[in-house]
């Protein structure tokens, strides 16, 4: 199986590029990046691309599943129109090529709470981008909403914080629903779901992630 990747330099990108390289499931592993990656792999293809100009690389769109980690922070951004452009309409450009080019596979990372009518700025960035995908009818479309992700040597102090209170509460037996998610079992959880073969629609809300990475952590 061929597989693409938007957003492999965030930290669960990396993890799912780290998780298809070592795969035999999957020949070939294809980059798609706004800036220079120095990585080096027999199965790895990596396209550096201006996302502003899909003319210049959509035909080169080919595979069978595609891993959308796409995303950016307000601050990083600078702006809510610039968040808005990488996060929603990068990521849906991208998808809809691929659709057009037979990739039969979509497989995204979300957000909990993600509702196109949300109140919250990124809940409805996410809700918002997570219909726009499912309209696009993909043979398989997988639905990542993640809590609070543990990332390894984050830079994103709020995240930080936030994760060290949820986890504070879950000691407590408060916010279990919201329990964070470290993000190397969020992106094993992505790249065995990719390998099965029911058809269809398929959400993945926080509850449903942590049945798979208990199992995981037992094998």
């Amino acid at each position: 199986m061929k597989a693409i990747v938007i957003g492999a330099t965030g930290a669960t990108g990396k993890e799912v590029v780290d998780l298809l390289l070592k795969d035999v499931y999957f020949t070939e592993v294809i980059l798609f990046v706004r800036r220079t990656l120095p990585r080096t792999h027999e199965k790895l293809t990596v396209y550096e691309i201006d996302f502003d100009n899909p003319s210049e690389w959509q035909s080169l769109v080919q595979g069978d599943v595609l891993f959308s980690c796409l995303g950016t922070t307000l601050k990083a951004a600078g702006s809510k129109e610039a968040q808005w452009k990488i996060d929603h309409d990068y990521q849906l450009t991208f998808a809809q090529i691929a659709k057009q080019n037979g990739v039969s596979t979509y497989v995204l990372v979300s957000s909990a709470m993600a509702h196109p009518d949300s109140s919250f700025f990124y809940m409805k960035l996410k809700g918002k981008l997570e219909e726009a995908v499912k309209a696009l009818d993909f043979e398989r479309t997988l639905i990542f909403q993640p809590p609070s992700l543990i990332r390894e040597n984050s830079d994103r102090l709020g995240e930080k914080f936030g994760v060290k209170i949820l986890q504070f509460l879950n000691q407590f037996g408060i916010a279990k629903k919201q329990k964070p998610l470290h993000t190397k079992d969020l992106a094993a959880s992505m790249v065995e779901h990719a390998k099965g073969n029911k058809k269809g629609l398929q959400v993945f809300t926080p509850k449903a992630l942590y049945p798979y990475v208990i199992l995981s952590a037992t094998q």
